[in-house]
């Protein structure tokens, strides 16, 4: 492992946190280390309050900070000598010692400090650093693991039992802590749990890390423990339809959609093959603190019925230690031998999450398992961790989610205009979206883990049956379904249409639509809410205009076809329904050279041409969109067929 300090870089973060934000940042950036908000850093400062006294000042890491990205407005700061003698109790429930923590907090609409604030405040130390470095957790996790970090470290860190964190783990430390230390300890390991480094400056601190961790990740390939090949048999890929069954049936578990991501990686495929998964992948994740996110154990098949049944008694085993409410008992990670490996997240970015989180597990087990054996904390400590108290209780002030969280929209023709503005519809609704188009742009149009785009010629039947399988194995399958794309040919008389501008008309707006319903059928049919089709027609379906027969009669032919399948799938629990734009000028069909001719025809000024309909009112992408988002929502979940128009009120249609 090797520094990333720079002096250039290091001189841009100023103030008195900008050495303690660029090194977290530093730490953030390093997955083997930290993995999404886990980790946390701290400082102590002399600071001045409102009478001009001086007194220490701890600011740690805010709960819910990721150190990848953590700014100054990311650290809490508290008095330390507070702090100090909170551990000094003989006993502090956690509930109360957050109240403690976040009633002392000293800048109002600071984030609420870390669960191991005490733990900062202890160490006598300025800096102090804290990871979940995989190299340290594969040694601890082995048989004598405690005895090897001391073979490894000797005087030079601290090491302490598995405590689970909050009060307990800080006083232990605030106990045992000065009798280990000598004046060569810079850091301290807690089994099972993660490794501290300490330092006078910034810089000092999380170069002792980088160091202590090499130590380690060098132990590991000393005992050729390092490099661990997962061999794998190639398995013929799932069907769409199992991975959507699979996804279907952990929704039904979870009492909420999901959204499944696969990898069937050499990695993953290899661990979900491995002659020994069924003892490795039950004893837990590297570390407790992925419990969060991973559940206690990953479900080995396809079996969700079977795993919730074994998740109730692993509840009903340890809840009568004190009451408490049994979250859902669907799983969040799956190991299979033809998938590989499922991630079962809330939304994308969980799911996303997940599949890192587990990723770093794997590496830490077998690792362990090279040493002589992995072993983990124990279904007690998981348990403990699981349903602590101050999780159940975020449980239950969980806000609403957002409406389409852990749903999956795919929008045709999305790089531009009202496909566009419908998957930014979709986006702030919490889906994650899929934007199919030819226009290249659609591949990085958002660069976020709940937005899939695709390149693709929906004419291309082979290319679109390849795109879905993309779609399934990323998000587990398809919710809704919003038919944009299309094209609008030259103005002709119909006795001047060519033979090959109607083809090509008709391929583009009527045969790819249908081919995508075909395709997509089955996977509307699993959507654990339901499928939902929006079909963006258009107003020549009503009140066709002259030189456009072969868009009025494309544009009319879908939106027969959606009316039939509205009939045929209702018994699927599918719902079909039609807008009608007209006069949407912020699109690609639009130029400010067309916009104008057409104003001039009319003899009128272009923002006149823009709303000469009944309410003499603009209606833009965005309109458009918000009201297909909402067709998929429940305001429209007891209708089907229906065709709205959406275009100020045209003479023609009413």
């Amino acid at each position: 492992m090797k520094s990333r300090w720079s002096d250039a870089e290091a001189a841009e973060f100023a103030g008195p946190l900008g050495p303690r934000v660029y090194t977290s940042r530093l730490l953030g950036r390093d997955k083997s280390l930290v993995l999404h908000g886990g980790g946390n850093t701290s400082v102590k400062l002399r600071e001045k309050d409102v009478f001009g006294l001086e007194r220490d000042v701890l600011h740690v890491k805010g709960s819910g900070s990721d150190l990848e990205t953590i700014t100054a407005a990311g650290f809490a700061p508290l008095p330390l000598a507070y702090l100090q003698k909170l551990p000094t109790l003989v006993s502090l429930p956690d509930a109360q010692m957050l109240n403690e923590l976040n009633t002392h907090v000293l800048r109002a609409g600071a984030p609420s400090p870390s669960v191991e604030t005490l733990l900062h405040a202890i160490l006598p130390h300025k800096y102090v650093d804290h990871t979940h470095a995989d190299a340290v957790l594969a040694i601890s996790n082995a048989p004598d693991g405690e005895k090897r970090i001391r073979e490894i470290y000797g005087e030079r860190v601290a090491v302490m039992p598995y405590v689970m964190a909050g009060f307990s783990l800080a006083a232990h430390c605030a106990r045992e802590f000065p009798k280990q230390a000598t004046a060569k300890t810079v850091g301290m390991v807690l089994v099972s749990h993660g490794i501290f480094s300490f330092g006078a400056d910034a810089r000092e601190s999380y170069e002792r890390m980088i160091e202590l961790v090499s130590m380690a990740e060098e132990y590991l390939q000393k005992k050729k423990a390092w490099h661990i090949a997962l061999p794998s048999t190639p398995a013929a890929p799932a069907k769409r339809e199992e991975i959507s069954s699979l996804r279907r049936a952990i929704s039904e578990q979870a009492g909420f959609p999901v959204v499944l991501k696969v990898n069937s990686s050499e990695k993953f495929l290899g661990f979900a093959q491995h002659a020994k998964v069924a003892e490795l992948s039950q004893k837990g994740p590297a570390t407790p603190d992925h419990l969060l996110f991973i559940k206690p154990t990953p479900m080995l098949g396809r079996d969700v019925a079977d795993y919730a049944r074994s998740y109730r008694a692993y509840f009903e085993r340890h809840a009568a230690k004190a009451p408490k409410t049994m979250l859902d008992p669907a799983p969040r990670t799956v190991l299979d031998p033809q998938l590989g490996f499922a991630a079962a997240g809330r939304d994308a970015r969980e799911a996303a999450i997940i599949e890192e989180l587990y990723e770093h597990s794997i590496e830490v087990i077998l690792r362990a398992e090279a040493l002589g054996g992995w072993r983990g904390v124990g279904e007690s400590h998981l348990f403990d961790i699981e349903y602590w108290d101050l999780e159940q209780a975020k449980a239950r002030k969980a806000v609403a989610p957002p409406l389409f969280r852990g749903e999956v929209a795919l929008v045709t023709g999305a790089a531009s205009g009202i496909g566009k503005a419908c998957a930014d519809a979709f986006l702030r609704r919490g889906a994650a979206v899929v934007g199919l188009d030819r226009n290249p742009a659609i591949a990085t149009q958002w660069q976020r883990p709940d937005f899939l785009g695709l390149t693709i010629d929906l004419t291309d039947a082979a290319a679109l049956d390849r795109a879905l399988d993309q779609v399934v194995r990323c998000y587990g399958g398809v919710d809704m379904l919003v038919l944009n794309a299309g094209i609008f040919p030259a103005s002709q008389a119909v006795q001047d249409i060519a033979a090959d501008a109607w083809q090509r008309t008709m391929s583009v707006n009527v045969e790819a639509p249908l081919r995508l319903l075909q395709l997509c059928h089955p996977l509307l049919r699993l959507a654990p809410h339901g499928g939902r089709i929006v079909v963006i027609g258009s107003r020549n379906v009503p009140a066709p205009g002259p030189g456009a027969a072969a868009y009025s009669a494309s544009k009319a032919a879908l939106n027969q076809v959606a009316r039939v399948a509205a009939l045929e799938w209702a018994k699927d629990g599918i719902r079909i329904n039609s807008v009608h734009p007209d006069s949407v000028y912020d699109t690609g069909l639009w130029t400010p050279e067309l916009l104008a001719a057409r104003a001039q025809a009319y003899n009128m000024t272009i923002e006149q041409y823009k709303k000469k309909n009944l309410l003499r009112t603009e209606v833009a992408s965005r309109d458009v969109a918000e009201l297909a988002a909402e067709m998929c929502g429940p305001l429209f979940a007891k209708t089907t067929a229906a065709q709205v128009p959406i275009d100020g009120g045209n003479e023609r249609v009413v």
